[in-house]
């Protein structure tokens, strides 16, 4: 709703009440008109100011009411009204003036700021524009190079930045409304015909065509084939180009596209996923989302590589007291150093003082004996992890969380080196850690409720989105990457070219292909792995292994010491190590027909189709078999994990809501067909809840918790 008040005796005080974002639903929309007519109606007004409850001004459209009958009145009519009143509107934007919140306030005829507020028009994120002539106003109000920085990003800006900007009037320390209040009956009897922004003339570029060709480029190259960036550019320009009411016309023309695309429909997904994992329960029955989190005010990092000090900055930029253990002297020296730095670029990024007193540096591990929760962060080897846990039992008080950020190593094997293994549990960071948003939580069988629900409640705490998934080899990321990039290796064995199978890759949307990809994060990483895993046989390239076929092709080029961008040499060549620019390799190419005649392979051409359905739909028939087992709750878990942990496309949603789009039908002819021409490759036999959901009718994404359900029903 929207309520309507007389304060100061001349001034009509509307405030918008639809918790938590005061989104515009059809009830606040309704509200605002019939304020504003009321407020226009009496004599005694003489001006209106518009706030939010709660400190927050307006979060924009209400996203529950989308793909929904339309009720209520239309938000660009409301917008024109508040325009064209005869009376000062004054916006007194606290919190947030977010989507059509900061259209809403553009529509008004004065802007007053909270020096903590943040603006912003972020529909491209949910694959849309800002439809309520948001497209049209901004670069009439700011300029056409700014608007589009803004638009075609989604970015959110300070109240400062809005201030210079020219997006708002004025910045307050102090109350906003009361700064409002009074900045609105200081203009009180003024004209008006300079603050209707809608009839402003966009400011002039001379070379418009330049700036136009500039952007969309930049776009392209950015938005890896997501749709929403190009139509906000083509608004933009409509605004530059076109009389306010046809640009109002273009704005809605590429909003009716956008809207009813699939890819409007997977971002708003994601956007919903992102807030849904957080609620389920763990399949074994147990919830750790009733289960009240223990409160971390001081956590330890142990071992300061490369995670464990993105770990310790996140922690510390949190406001939580850290003890930071390193043991090799020189090592901590570095860490210590590489911390302050990235604590200080990241203040300076933000305007506040770097918290560089949250952390205290040590290389005894007897120095963490107080802390709430100890986040085990040295090298990926089981060994010298059990080793890590027992030091940690005996020198920890009762009570005290231990976590271990492992990307795929047995977290029961490790809970069974201490005698409290319910405390145990997984933090799967991604690197680098104190910037990406993904956290796997690990369960074990062991694992408490509370246990899972601390670590989920901390990585809400550092600012992550934290997914809570089950026990197994690689968890859910990694295990559905190695099929993944399996397939990507026996495509090589069989004709294609690493630059080939990452050009279809990259084209379908992800930021890097499987080989650019595997040279950034290192060869070497995944060749330990599968030596562990008893994978790797010195002196026996064979292409079988336990009975499954397997490419050796990773091993022989780590035999051959090219690791990737490390040593300047991988599936790709680089000038010099460390260099990022992935150049195709004469040797590599030649490497490759040796194999295959040693092999007795002979190369075939593959086309687009074949690159695309065998990576990624052995990728989604692992996801499958993750739901089938119980090692994610849902569909959406998996879908979150990809979009922000694997660079997954997020305008196409997730792997398990791309397989929806595409039809399960389909996803299963395919794996069927790829099966029978590789017998040998268990990861491509299509799982039985495949199977299910087709024969269930191929249900929507949303209910296939129902047939999951079913099957776990009669595990």
């Amino acid at each position: 709703m929207a309520q309507y008040t007389r304060i100061s005796g001349s001034v009509g005080l509307i405030t918008l009440k639809n918790p938590p974002v005061n989104a515009l639903s059809a009830v606040v929309r309704q509200g605002i008109v019939d304020s504003v007519e009321r407020a226009l109606g009496e004599p005694e007004v003489k001006c209106l100011v518009i706030c939010g409850q709660s400190g927050k001004f307006c979060g924009g459209a209400d996203i529950r009411e989308f793909g929904k009958k339309m009720t209520g009145p239309p938000l660009i009519p409301v917008f024109h009204a508040i325009e064209a009143a005869a009376k000062p509107v004054v916006a007194a934007i606290e919190g947030i003036a977010l989507g059509g919140g900061l259209e809403l306030a553009l529509g008004c005829h004065y802007r007053i700021a909270h020096s903590k507020a943040k603006l912003g028009l972020p529909e491209v994120t949910l694959g849309l524009l800002p439809a309520a002539a948001g497209s049209q106003r901004l670069p009439r109000l700011i300029g056409v190079p700014a608007a589009l920085d803004l638009i075609t990003t989604g970015r959110h800006v300070t109240a400062a930045e809005a201030l210079q900007l020219g997006i708002v009037d004025q910045v307050t320390d102090h109350n906003t409304v009361d700064a409002a209040v009074k900045f609105a009956l200081s203009v009180a009897g003024q004209s008006l015909d300079a603050r209707r922004i809608s009839t402003f003339p966009c400011p002039r570029l001379s070379n418009l065509d330049a700036v136009f060709e500039a952007a969309m480029q930049k776009v392209r190259q950015a938005a890896r084939g997501a749709i929403a960036p190009i139509a906000c550019v083509q608004a933009v320009r409509a605004a530059a180009t076109l009389p306010y009411a046809q640009g109002l016309e273009r704005e809605k023309e590429l909003m009716a596209t956008l809207f009813t695309s699939g890819q409007a429909r997977a971002l708003q997904y994601s956007f919903f996923a992102q807030r849904a994992v957080g609620r389920w329960s763990m399949p074994s029955g147990a919830r750790w989302d009733t289960s009240k989190p223990k409160p971390i005010r001081k956590a330890a990092v142990i071992g300061l590589g490369t995670m464990g000090r993105g770990i310790t900055v996140g922690l510390a930029q949190a406001g939580l007291s850290v003890v930071a253990v390193e043991t090799q002297e020189k090592q901590l020296m570095e860490a210590k150093q590489a911390v302050s730095g990235m604590l200080e670029r990241g203040a300076k990024k933000r305007g506040v003082s770097p918290p560089l007193g949250n952390i205290s540096y040590s290389s005894n591990i007897k120095t963490v004996g107080d802390v709430d929760l100890v986040i085990e962060a040295v090298f990926e080897d089981m060994a010298l992890k059990k080793e890590v846990f027992q030091q940690l039992s005996a020198v920890c008080r009762p009570g005290t969380f231990l976590c271990t950020n492992t990307s795929g190593l047995d977290i029961d094997d490790l809970a069974s080196q201490t005698p409290n293994p319910e405390l145990v549990v997984g933090m799967h960071f991604f690197a680098p850690a104190h910037v990406m948003k993904l956290l796997e939580v690990v369960y074990g069988p062991r694992s408490s409720p509370q246990a899972v629900a601390t670590a989920m409640q901390l990585g809400k705490v550092i600012g992550k989105v934290s997914v809570a998934v089950g026990n197994c080899q690689g968890f859910v990321g990694n295990r559905m990457l190695s099929p993944y990039l399996s397939q990507a290796n026996f495509l090589l064995e069989e004709g294609a070219t690493p630059e080939f199978v990452d050009q279809v890759l990259e084209e379908f949307g992800f930021a890097m292909g499987a080989f650019r990809m595997s040279d950034l994060s290192g060869l070497d990483v995944g060749w330990r792995v599968r030596k562990a895993a008893g994978l790797v046989v010195p002196g026996q390239p064979a292409r079988m292994r336990q009975g499954c076929r397997y490419s050796p092709l990773g091993d022989l080029l780590c035999e051959q010491g090219r690791f990737g961008q490390k040593t300047g040499s991988g599936w790709y060549q680089y000038d010099k190590p460390g260099s990022r620019v992935a150049k195709p390799d004469p040797w590599l190419h030649s490497f490759l027909e040796e194999y295959r005649t040693r092999h007795g392979l002979v190369a075939r051409r593959i086309d687009h189709q074949e690159v695309l359905e065998r990576c990624l739909y052995s990728l989604i028939n692992e996801g499958f078999r993750i739901l089938e087992e119980g090692i994610a709750a849902g569909p959406e878990d998996i879908d979150v994990i990809y979009v922000l942990g694997y660079s997954w496309p997020r305008h196409r949603g997730g792997p398990m809501f791309y397989a929806d789009m595409v039809g399960l039908t389909r996803v299963l002819e395919r794996l069927e067909f790829y099966h029978q021409a590789h017998p040998d490759v268990p990861s491509l036999q299509p799982c039985n809840l495949l199977r299910k959901l087709v024969a269930s009718g191929s249900p929507p994404i949303h209910r296939w918790r129902e047939v999951i359900k079913k099957v776990h029903s009669q595990l």
